[in-house]
């Protein structure tokens, strides 16, 4: 399974960096001088149409490779500046807009607190509430500001967004497949 761990912005420079809009707990650890990073086909379809010229042939376009090598990243006012092997230009970083970022879902170390838990560990988890009774399966995880939301996907095909907070959340089983989920009053009519 893939994990996505950025998407690349907006070029900085002219000499081939762009920014990256972090996804990852460990943006030094993922984005340091050598990793490989696979990029996400179709991820990147707005800008097939806008194709710029490939650095080693005038007139050909620039297809984004599946794979991308980090040569350098730093940290710039609050954003990261990430320098790719072979994009040497700011042509070609503007090709690379948009494009995913991923590391194969193997190739992560689980977390060491028992409290943590990465998203594609609670991906497809059944949630139920604490009496047992199903409410649907973990759809996907948004991380907004105050908390992580766990996206419930509902029976019906509604979704429903959960604060995964341990007042809501009490109760993470990996090993059972299950999500246990005390929600308010309400919560899951919103």
């Amino acid at each position: 399974m893939q994990l996505i761990v950025g998407r690349i912005g907006k070029p900085h420079g002219i000499r081939g960096e762009v920014t990256v809009e972090v996804r990852t707990d460990e943006p030094e650890t993922r984005f340091a001088p050598g990793m490989v990073l696979v990029t996400v086909p179709g991820a990147n379809a707005a800008n097939a149409a806008a194709a710029q010229p490939a650095p080693d042939g005038p007139g050909m376009p620039f297809r984004v490779p599946d794979e991308l090598t980090v040569e350098s990243a730093r940290w710039h006012q609050g954003r990261l500046l990430v320098a790719f092997g072979g994009v040497l230009d700011r042509d070609v970083a503007e090709a690379l807009r948009g494009t995913l970022l991923a590391v194969d879902s193997a190739d992560v170390d689980p977390p060491e607190d028992p409290e943590e838990f990465n998203d594609h560990q609670l991906v497809g988890l059944a949630v139920v509430t604490p009496t047992g009774e199903r409410l649907g399966e973990v759809a996907r995880i948004d991380h907004a500001p105050a908390s992580d939301l766990l996206v419930l996907r509902r029976p019906e095909g509604r979704t429903a967004l959960i604060p995964f907070v341990k007042e809501i959340v009490p109760e993470v089983d990996l090993a059972g497949g299950r999500v246990v989920v005390d929600p308010p009053s309400g919560l899951l009519d919103l």
